[in-house]
């Protein structure tokens, strides 16, 4: 459907990629992932056709049909929600238009006009049944409500919403329209849990291809097949979701690594032989061999994912007293409409509590209580003593001087008590060092503008911070720091998230908020974290060994007979299956290793003065990556059946 071959984008000096190909084929779910500033919204566009690329080629059929959504949408068109999501299927739309008219017809006309339009309405109407035309609002309704949408914000004004929810109705229209291929930035960004969960379920079973940009684990590993890293300017792909792909880079780095310590030994040894025979006159044709041969020399680079990770601070707080906040019998809401009743749990020190839900029932409202920017309708919110908090949402991000440089925000939110430190040094641990603190913020991307606002929640020190999706436009790098930060933290979270992996890390406890309640829970349980998700079905166990025998020694033996059937029968089931498995993955590695020397080849500029040699290898690509994928889904199947055959004997 698509193909990307050899693309290469630079600005200025600085190069974002190079050499990037890879297939968009119909079906294939790939998620694009990479540090913030790597190229991955660019590469999108290139792909899309909105920008241009510096080397290289894409390949799209004319009438292929392509849906975006990028991570931001400044113009909107005038009407309802509704009508936002249904301008995804225009066609149907156009018909629904001309049977009115046509009716209209009907109804005004006689003789041979009538015929004709009685004609023409029998024939738009066969085709608004083939397109589902009957059935198009239904489903434009079924699509809102997967993305949170309360029934009666189907009716209200596009424009009335925030760009939050407007963004979802974007990714509504996408989803009504079911384009060939669905390209996706970031689309969890604007989602609660109970919508990110749903659009994993209806992007897992997509008729079309999708290749997305997220930093949401689970969200990869619910819906990709594929994962392509961009990272130090090239681009790798690797087959599986977020977990295979770790997994297989942390493989590939070290490939790299024994091979590059491999290459630095014997270029030191060719050095060695040059500075030892440069000014003997007998070796001089060896000494110039070898001196050639190093300036040829493909060195081999192994990428530093490191280099664009932020490691995040926090400068110690004073303590706080041990409840940090206590709501009793609390009811609140607006214009003495009640959003959340009868609410009554408490925050202690130390602890990281985690608000889930759905948009709209009642987080932002619980923050803007803990905040005090809210007042109860009946009960009390009590602050505790000696707490110190500091407010991280969105809007903050919005709110950055575009004019002033990354340094000139931080001296403007640093307390009295550092203006003497080094503030390039608190920069430089958020990802902004050497020249990257006097960029303007203009030019910063949207992961870096999170970064800064982040920076500037968290340079004054505080025992409570109040997060409200703190990892939005994040990279994954910078998603593990945070996550490593606060879980290191020593004060008080509330924590606003949709990212479940982050949850699941950091929080010791959940608020549910949903239903007109905000529920304490101990813990992180997944039935709370995502309640609308398939629960995993228990597995059998073996039925227990009936006999007569009462006494120590003749249960012992019982017992030990009964192991040991159980050990025979699990051999006996699961000897095939595991034969199956070790086959396939020995098959799937010598597949990749294909991919991967195809992929080498592919990346020397030598071989494009050959048309045919490289139509020959980007076919034999493109066959030995369909063979490994399809060696990863039978892997997959037989490991799924062997870890079934293996529960039932658990």
């Amino acid at each position: 459907m698509i193909t990307v071959s050899g693309l290469t984008k630079s600005y200025g000096a600085r190069v974002l990629f190079r050499d990037v190909t890879f297939q968009v084929s119909d079906g294939r779910r790939i998620a694009l992932v990479g540090g913030n500033g790597a190229g991955k919204t660019t590469l999108l566009e290139i792909v899309l056709g909105t920008t241009e690329a510096d080397g290289g080629e894409v390949h799209r059929p004319k009438d292929l049909t392509i849906g975006y959504l990028p991570q931001e949408i400044t113009e909107w068109r005038d009407g309802s929600v509704l009508d936002e999501v249904l301008a995804g299927r225009p066609e149907v739309q156009e018909l629904e238009q001309r049977l009115a008219r046509l009716h209209d017809d009907l109804a005004t006309t006689s003789g041979v006009a009538h015929d004709r339009a009685l004609a023409a309405f029998g024939e738009a109407q066969s085709r608004f049944e083939a397109l589902g035309g009957y059935a198009i609002e239904a489903a434009a309704h079924r699509v809102l409500a997967g993305l949170g949408f309360a029934p009666g914000d189907a009716a209200r004004p596009l424009t009335d919403m925030s760009g939050g929810w407007r963004m979802r109705a974007a990714l509504g229209r996408l989803l009504l329209a079911q384009p060939e291929v669905l390209i996706l930035d970031e689309p969890t960004n604007h989602l609660d849990t109970d919508s990110v969960t749903w659009l994993e379920d209806t992007l897992s079973s997509y008729a079309g291809a999708v290749l997305f940009v997220s930093h949401d684990r689970d969200f990869i590993d619910a819906v990709a097949e594929r994962v392509i890293e961009l990272a130090a300017g090239t681009a790798t792909e690797y087959v599986g979701g977020f977990a295979e792909f770790v997994v297989q880079r942390e493989e590939r780095l070290a490939r790299l690594r024994s091979l590059a310590d491999r290459q630095a030994r014997d270029i030191a040894h060719i050095e060695r032989f040059v500075e030892r025979f440069r000014y003997k006159a007998t070796k001089a044709r060896q000494v110039q061999s070898r001196i050639k041969t190093l300036e040829k020399l493909d060195r081999i680079e192994v990428p530093d994912h490191r280099a664009r990770v932020a490691r995040f601070g926090f400068p110690p707080p004073q303590r706080s007293s041990r409840l940090v906040a206590e709501l009793v019998d609390v009811t609140v809401g607006y214009d003495g409409v009640a959003v959340l009743s009868d609410v009554d749990f408490a925050v202690e020190r130390g602890e990281k509590v985690a608000l889930v839900g759905p948009n709209g029932a009642g987080k932002t409202t619980l923050l803007r209580l803990l905040l005090g920017d809210l007042a109860p309708m009946k009960g009390t919110c009590t602050i505790g003593a000696n707490v110190d908090m500091a407010y991280f949402a969105q809007h903050q991000v919005e709110a950055l001087d575009l004019e002033r440089t990354a340094l000139q925000e931080i001296q403007a939110a640093a307390g009295t008590a550092l203006r003497d430190r080094n503030l390039r040094s608190v920069l430089g641990s958020f990802g902004f060092s050497g020249e990257a603190a006097d960029r303007k913020v203009a030019a910063l991307s949207g992961g870096e503008r999170t970064r800064l606002a982040l920076a500037k929640t968290m340079i004054n020190p505080v025992n409570l911070l109040v997060l409200d999706e703190p990892t939005n436009h994040l990279d994954l790098a910078s998603c593990d720091v945070l996550e490593d930060a606060l879980d290191a933290y020593p004060g008080t979270i509330v924590l606003v998230t949709h990212d479940r992996y982050l949850i699941r890390e950091v929080a010791t406890s959940l608020v549910a908020v949903r239903d007109g309640e905000a529920r304490l829970h101990p813990g992180v349980d997944e039935a709370i974290l995502s309640p609308h998700a398939a629960p995993p079905a228990p597995a059998p166990t073996p039925a227990a060994p009936v006999g007569r025998a009462t006494k120590p020694g003749q249960v012992r033996t019982v017992q030990k007979r009964s192991a040991a059937e159980v050990r025979q029968a699990r051999a006996a089931a699961t000897k095939e299956l595991k034969r199956k498995v070790e086959r396939l993955e020995r098959d799937l590695g010598r597949a990749e290793t294909t991919v991967a020397d195809l992929q080498r080849q592919l990346a020397e500029p030598e071989i494009y003065e050959d048309h045919e040699k490289v139509r020959l290898l980007v076919a034999a690509h493109d066959e030995a990556k369909d063979r490994a994928a399809s060696l990863m889904d039978q892997w997959l199947e037989a490991q799924g059946a062997l870890d079934r055959a293996e529960a039932r004997f658990a």
